[in-house]
């Protein structure tokens, strides 16, 4: 892979696949590629000059074209993975060639259920702050970088790693974060003990002269990480500033990626964590800030779509602006996840003042019989929460345009791993 000059990417504008085609273009190669549709994404990538098709077709690739990446939603049945074997064309998945670039660098990789993101983020920020010049792929747009990629020199890598079908494995991590470990992809992992092996592999190969960075006192963790080789470092240990970011969970990452930047560098200053966390002014679509309404409610959006998550960041909204009334718009991904944790879904949203839902967010998956948002909002309004759902995005933007509930005293959040936050976006323009 790494004797290829010029590389094709399917699926471009997937928030990894996107990373890491700057970090290719970083090292010194020409890169393009295609997507399905256009997106915050796609033209953040055509601002930097990489050129982004959209659509599919196999005529899209250049003659020139010496390997192809695709991202790993992309089938093999696809027209353009199909015509780049036509040609002859290596080709490799984000993280297999993610993998390959981490077996040439100190790598430090971010995995964990919830958190990731932000730790990554905090973690790149510490140590480009520290001047250590870290390249670093994140699993959003940092505002602090306005990219999801952070350029810097060829020694060292920061990563976010994904679980989701053990993608987390194709990594060779010196340093592995574990923010929290708590069953989710049930559309892949069976059960908890499933989920839990991945990591367990993941702690076990990290070498003798690494580290794993957690939580060790949580039980789940502890199993997680007996026996490992590498020696383990207690996150909760750490002090951090006050933050910009809400919640309890936001400090835990704090702590994640200070802790991972110490044991990375144990000479690294106080000052320089400091100063990088309590300046860091998070991700697009974590608890982002999108505007107000012109009745004067606020409007944020948040990336939340597992329970845990949504509970959480409902209890921070919260401690953020007491005496508010929170409207959460929510956009349940998969049909799996919405079947597996209905009960857990109703009952995090619940602790909201009212709900709309939007129709589940299918991704991958089709549709299976008797679970929708219609059936969530039931068992939300059975809780009693006011909740109701509706047909289409198009449908919530119009419920909020027209309804005379958004009051200065209301702070809505759109939330969800879909689009949803196309409709704070409008809301905020109405």
């Amino acid at each position: 892979m790494f004797e290829f000059k010029r590389v094709y990417m399917v699926g471009i504008g997937g928030i990894g696949m996107s990373a890491l085609a700057q970090l290719l273009v970083h090292q010194g190669k020409e890169v393009s590629g295609s997507d399905r549709e256009e997106s915050p994404v796609t033209s953040m990538l055509a601002e930097k000059g990489i050129n982004v098709s959209i659509g599919h077709d196999k005529c899209l690739i250049p003659a020139d074209t010496e390997f192809l990446i695709y991202s790993d939603a992309v089938p093999a049945e696809n027209v353009e993975r199909a015509g780049a074997r036509e040609m002859a064309i290596p080709e490799l998945s984000y993280f297999e060639a993610l993998g390959e670039i981490s077996k040439n660098v100190r790598t430090i990789a971010v995995a964990g259920t919830h958190g990731k993101t932000t730790t990554t983020g905090m973690l790149a920020k510490i140590l480009q702050r520290a001047g250590k010049e870290p390249m670093a792929i994140v699993g959003s747009i940092v505002k602090d970088f306005n990219s999801n990629f952070l350029p810097g020199g060829p020694d060292l890598l920061v990563v976010e790693a994904c679980e989701y079908r053990d993608h987390l494995l194709k990594l060779s991590p010196e340093i592995l974060v574990i923010t929290n470990v708590e069953l989710d992809h049930t559309d892949y992992f069976p059960d908890l003990a499933a989920l839990k092996q991945t990591f367990r592999t993941a702690a076990e190969r990290v070498p003798a002269h690494g580290a794993i960075v957690t939580n060790p006192n949580d039980p789940i963790i502890a199993d997680v990480i007996q026996g490992v080789s590498a020696r383990v470092d207690d996150f909760t240990q750490e002090n951090v500033p006050a933050l910009g970011l809400i919640g309890e969970f936001n400090r835990d990452n704090a702590r994640a990626a200070a802790a991972a930047a110490r044991v990375a560098f144990p000479t690294l200053k106080q000052s320089a964590i400091d100063d990088a966390l309590a300046h860091f002014q998070g991700s697009w679509r974590r608890f982002e800030y999108k505007g107000e309404t012109q009745s004067g409610a606020l409007v944020f959006d948040d990336y939340a779509h597992h329970p845990t998550a949504i509970a959480k960041t409902i209890e921070a909204a919260r401690e953020k602006f007491p005496g508010k009334r929170i409207i959460i718009a929510f956009h349940p991904h998969l049909y799996s996840r919405t079947r597996d944790f209905m009960g857990a879904f109703a009952k995090a949203l619940a602790t909201a003042d009212e709900v709309i839902l939007a129709p589940i967010y299918a991704a991958r998956e089709h549709s299976i019989p008797g679970i929708s948002s219609h059936a969530l909002a039931e068992k939300v309004s059975a809780l009693g929460t006011p909740a109701q759902a509706l047909d289409s995005l198009h449908e919530v933007y119009l419920h909020f345009s027209r309804t005379s509930h958004l009051a200065p005293r209301t702070l809505l959040i759109t939330m969800g791993a879909g689009d949803i936050y196309k409709v704070a976006d409008q809301i905020v323009d109405v």
